[in-house]
């Protein structure tokens, strides 16, 4: 496969035009077991997809200018992000134009207490010039003791080379970032359409609001890739909401290899 699959076009070249949008396309992708489930025990990695479904996952990627995953994702599987299962560009300019590499969407985290690891594999390869730098979107606390050790976190992460992006918001008030205002602050940093890959708690803090307010939807297009196994009851889900919704409309349905991938999007 050399180029991204027709798929994948379908669903997402209208994020080709983002005028008056007040916030990123928003593609929210995640892979699950016949029973729903996306990670093991104590929100452990489990390698779900195929090499197939795991080459378009890279492949939509590169349709992305922005990656966003949670700090619980970022600590339990040490990710990269990258697009390192899509086959070299010719270098040959006939071929691919001055383009001779893939676009790199920017590794974008939430972090509201600055959890993140200096030593992790997404700073490791921007150092090495190997990938973007990331960006930690976090909470600034107000209390003196706990800002300064915030203050201590936020320096190291930024001389590994992080971009810290604090966002202004009542940090006492809510345990989680505000997923609306993080969109708003993305995309006045420039961030037109984003890919959402978080674990069991980001997953439900876009679906639930586009479940259950589609006129305020955070998502404009989602894909699950389905694999042919069972976890378990020791699996980690994901909630969706409390009963049936229409609000996402089917688009299309592939086979990657061994895998069911289905589109959804939002009308």
């Amino acid at each position: 496969m050399t180029s991204p699959p027709a798929f994948l076009s379908s669903l997402l070249d209208r994020y080709k035009s983002p005028a008056g949008q007040s916030r990123p396309f928003v593609t929210l992708t995640f892979a699950q077991s016949l029973d729903a489930k996306i990670a093991g025990r104590g929100g452990k990695q489990l390698i779900l997809s195929g090499r197939e479904s795991m080459v378009m996952t890279h492949w939509m990627r590169t349709m992305h200018d922005g990656i966003l995953i949670g700090i619980g994702t970022a600590l339990n599987d040490d990710p990269q992000l990258n697009t390192r299962y899509l086959p070299p560009r010719d270098p040959d300019p006939s071929v691919n134009g001055h383009n001779h590499s893939y676009n790199l969407p920017r590794p974008i985290i939430l972090d509201t207490k600055l959890r993140f690891d200096p030593h992790c594999k997404l700073l490791k390869n921007y150092t090495e010039d190997k990938g973007r730098r990331p960006w930690l979107i976090c909470a600034e606390p107000l209390e003196s003791k706990e800002k300064k050790e915030w203050m201590i976190r936020r320096n190291t992460l930024e001389k590994a080379g992080a971009r810290v992006v604090p966002l202004e918001y009542d940090y006492d008030t809510q345990e989680y970032l505000p997923i609306p205002l993080v969109l708003q602050t993305i995309h006045r940093l420039g961030i037109l359409s984003v890919m959402v890959e978080g674990g069991a708690q980001v997953i439900r803090s876009f679906l639930l609001q586009t479940v259950a307010q589609p006129a305020s939807s955070l998502v404009d297009t989602v894909i699950i890739t389905v694999a042919p196994i069972f976890v378990g009851e020791d699996g980690v889900s994901y909630n969706a909401g409390s009963g049936p919704s229409s609000a996402l409309k089917h688009a299309s349905t592939a086979m990657f290899g061994q895998d069911t991938v289905v589109g959804l999007f939002l009308p």
